[in-house]
């Protein structure tokens, strides 16, 4: 009686570390985030897959493996605005770019004012330290349940390219058709003369191929991602808009995490972005030169051209941005964490 009690004993204990450890098990189990974006998986050509295949690895060591990121590039779970709706709906990360933020913020159309930055370092700190940006990441968290995590840089600042003639002043885009990003870009094109019509990243190459446009703007490192010095015979380096995305996630999905995994994978997002900066910065002239070997044209405007650019470009695209019914209140943010006060109203 009393042997067969301790080996019931000794056999409730067993049960109890298995259980123990079982449970231990679980609460530790990896929790596996989809993370998409656009642009094919290139580390040379596509700067926004370097930078999630180092958040990828910085995230599961700085969690100890807790969060594992799955990688979705290509645009495989849906455009833009699919992506963002799942990214609002399910626990899920994006690197989303005007056309997947602006229908859910709009405001966000103020940080591409043309000639907004002077270099790298005013971007950065505009969208590290601004208040302005403050503002749009509240406003995302408030309208849709998604946290604004990184500004990711895709390439260093927008060029146009076409196959119609070199453009090296304003009066150059005249009756030219431009393919726009999103209705932003449009109002920059009329502003010149061109016409633009929004177009989809995936369709950009058969568009510029069989002459729904004849031109694009872009980042270097875009041109050459979509192959697009193949159908584009000129390349200006206007430098008119900073090249960006963001990293967005489901906010109760990041709330929903321990203290610790949060600050873990937020100190994980912050390192990959930096790194993704020193590689990208490194890369532009290369990129630039790789473009003049497969034999583009490099259009280099002279500051006369650049200023005559910026005289036409600036003001439209305010008076576009005030058509749309954005608040002054967020230009004026803009234009102080910018510097450019003599813009104010």
């Amino acid at each position: 009686m009393t042997r067969d009690l301790s080996s019931a004993l000794k056999g409730l204990a067993f049960a109890g570390l298995l259980g123990g450890a079982l449970a231990t098990g679980a609460a530790q189990a990896a929790t596996t985030i989809n993370l998409s974006y656009n642009g094919a998986p290139d580390p040379d050509k596509n700067a926004v897959h370097v930078f999630a295949t180092n958040l990828k690895q910085l995230v599961e060591e700085k969690t100890n493996g807790e969060l594992m990121l799955e990688l979705y590039p290509n645009s495989m779970l849906g455009e833009e605005e699919e992506r963002m709706e799942q990214t609002m709906n399910t626990p899920s990360l994006n690197v989303a770019s005007f056309a997947g933020v602006s229908p859910l913020v709009e405001e966000v159309f103020v940080s591409a004012i043309p000639f907004l930055f002077e270099d790298f370092e005013a971007a950065r700190s505009f969208f590290d330290e601004g208040e302005y940006w403050k503002e749009v990441e509240s406003a995302l968290h408030e309208r849709a349940g998604i946290e604004m995590l990184a500004v990711v840089e895709e390439g260093g600042f927008l060029a146009f390219t076409n196959d119609e003639k070199p453009i090296t002043h304003p009066d150059d885009f005249e009756g030219l058709r431009f393919r726009a990003m999103d209705p932003s870009q449009v109002a920059l094109y009329e502003s010149f003369g061109a016409s633009g019509t929004p177009i989809p990243w995936t369709e950009v190459y058969m568009a510029l191929r069989t002459g729904v446009a004849d031109g694009q703007m872009n980042p270097p490192m875009y041109i050459i991602l979509g192959s697009l010095y193949e159908v584009q015979d000129y390349l200006t380096l206007a430098n008119i808009q900073y090249s960006n995305q963001f990293l967005v996630g489901n906010a109760e999905m990041i709330e929903g995490w321990d203290d610790a995994t949060r600050e873990a994978f937020r100190e994980a997002v912050a390192e990959a972005n930096r790194n993704a900066r020193e590689h990208n910065e490194a890369k532009v002239e290369e990129r630039i030169a790789f473009l003049e070997e497969q034999g583009m044209e490099v259009i280099r405007p002279s500051e006369d051209d650049i200023a005559a650019f910026r005289d036409v470009g600036q003001p439209a695209y305010l008076e576009w941005l005030r058509e749309r019914g954005i608040d002054q209140r967020w230009i004026d943010l803009a234009l102080e964490d910018a510097g450019m006060t003599e813009l104010l109203d």
